[in-house]
This record gives structure tokens, sequence and C-alpha cells, in this order.
């Protein structure tokens, strides 16, 4: 919170109980907890760090989405585009 202050940034929180207002948020930071962060044990944060980007980059490139009929997200901006 200190942190955020210090940068000028205002945290918004969502009501207790009601994870649907932050449905996408949710969704991503649950996909998260049981594909690695759950499964992993980390020496420092930059252990951390390095192990999502490696994570988020699989997820986006390699990775098929079912929500988005079994491609990959970076598949489907292309399609988009």
């Amino acid at each position: 919170m200190g942190w955020a202050e210090k940068h000028h940034i205002k945290l918004q929180f969502i009501q207790l109980g009601k994870p649907q207002q932050n449905a996408y948020i949710e969704r991503y930071n649950r996909t998260v907890r049981y594909d690695w962060l759950a499964h992993h044990l980390f020496d420092s944060v930059s252990d951390v760090q390095d192990f999502a980007t490696r994570w988020l980059w699989t997820y986006n490139h390699e990775r098929p989405n079912m929500a988005l009929g079994g491609i990959t997200p970076i598949q489907k901006m292309a399609l988009a585009a």
C-alpha cells in the first residue's frame, strides 16, 4: 500500500466474496496458482519473476486455450489482425 501511495496509484478493491467483479484477473490468478505457483519452491523473487516470464510466453504461444477454440492467444491475435 505504501508503494502504491508513493507512486500515486489509487488501489481499488472488489467486495469481499465477489470475485465476479474482477473475473478476468481472478481467473488468471487461479490459472497461475494451479498451473505452477503451487508446484514450485523459489529461492528469490527474481526466480519467481524469471519463471513467470517463461510461463507467460508458453501460455501465450504454445498452450492451447479451450475458450479460444483450442488455439493459443497469439494465434487468436493473428486471426484478428
